[in-house]
């Protein structure tokens, strides 16, 4: 039931829905709800003394993983096949004989390790900026090699404890598969359906009105632009795009690969500035499809990257996707245009090196 409206609205004041294009579903926005007083679980705040080389470490040049295998002394990437892997590539047919309500299908894939350095101690945002794009140019020589066989070749960072990283090294996964995954299905979905009603892709668009309204722009450059999405879920959730169309992120010039590297560096460096530690996220590529769909017109995708990190109101303090978010649909307390403020006025420069250059 509906009265009459003695006030004019306030995103910061009154909570509302926002729709998420990408996913085709809402978000309620409650910003009000930061002005609760918090009385709930507080994490511990990430390990800040970790030593530059540990012979326990798995990840470490020179150690032994888990299954005997031994590193080789690397000074740069190093990329592995996943000791324990999700995906296989020899796993056999569930066959056809199928009840609509007890389906099940053939998972085929590989699974990778990736690590960025040698140095147990540091982070994208602490590395140099050629060290990043030789991280970029692996991703890109991955997606390419993999992409041949696997519809989808998934690249994705957990970073920290909070996130379920089992390991203080920088590293990633990479993990190909011989079917779409749902995620990636449903932004397909979205993307396609509304390149063929505006006959232009969405992020291109989106792009473009973003880097006019600025309002939720945190870093942004010639080739780049990184945002807090006007329908972000997570606290302080980033949307990172070229302003060039590209359908996948083998297609990057060397310039664009450059680009990227100083974005993500300045991007993650206030993600660590706003509360004082290494901010754990998780994030992930997402582009157009490959194997088969790479003869297909995939003219609706571009190329985009995703942060999601849990982080709400300090270093112990992080967001819940539990309950309502689970049960009912997603909802978030700051609005988006708060995020981005906050994390737009951090300083550029990495704390760590303002302590100790």
């Amino acid at each position: 039931m509906s009265g009459k409206q003695d006030v004019s609205f306030d995103p910061k004041e009154h909570q509302h829905l926002r729709y998420n294009p990408l996913r085709d579903s809402w978000v309620l926005v409650s910003a009000h709800r930061m002005k609760r007083p918090w009385a709930g679980q507080v994490e511990r705040p990430p390990e800040e003394h970790i030593p530059r080389y540990d012979p326990n470490n798995p990840l470490c040049p020179g150690n032994k993983r888990a299954n005997g295998k031994g590193n080789p002394d690397y000074d740069s990437t190093f990329v592995f096949e996943n000791d324990f892997p999700a995906l296989q590539p020899d796993a056999p047919d569930t066959g056809s004989d199928q009840d609509p309500l007890f389906q099940s299908k053939a998972a085929r894939g590989v699974c990778k390790v990736m690590c960025f350095h040698p140095w147990s101690d540091i982070t994208l945002p602490l590395m140099k900026k050629e060290e990043v794009v030789k991280v970029i140019d692996k991703w890109a020589e991955l997606v390419e090699e993999l992409g041949t066989i696997y519809p989808w070749v998934q690249i994705f960072e957990n970073k920290g404890a909070m996130m379920g990283c089992s390991n203080p090294h920088p590293h990633c996964q990479v993990w190909a598969s011989n079917f779409l995954p749902n995620e990636p299905a449903l932004s397909d979905r979205c993307q396609r359906a509304y390149y063929q009603k505006h006959g232009e892709p969405m992020l291109l668009q989106y792009a473009k009105r973003e880097a006019e309204k600025k309002e939720r722009v945190v870093v942004e450059s010639s080739d780049w632009l990184a945002v807090v999405p006007y329908w972000a879920t997570w606290p302080y959730q980033t949307l990172l795009l070229p302003r060039r169309h590209v359908l996948r992120i083998s297609d990057l010039t060397t310039e664009e690969r450059e680009g990227l590297a100083a974005i993500m560096k300045r991007l993650l460096t206030k993600y660590d500035n706003l509360f004082e530690v290494s901010f754990p996220y998780s994030m992930g590529w997402h582009g157009a499809p490959t194997g088969p769909y790479l003869k297909e017109d995939n003219s609706h995708w571009q190329l985009h990257a995703h942060y999601y990190p849990p982080l709400l109101r300090s270093a112990t303090v992080k967001k819940f996707m539990v309950g309502y978010e689970m049960l009912a649909q997603e909802q978030r307390d700051l609005t988006p245009e708060q995020a981005a403020e906050k994390l737009r006025n951090l300083p550029e420069e990495h704390y760590k090196n303002q302590i100790d250059p």
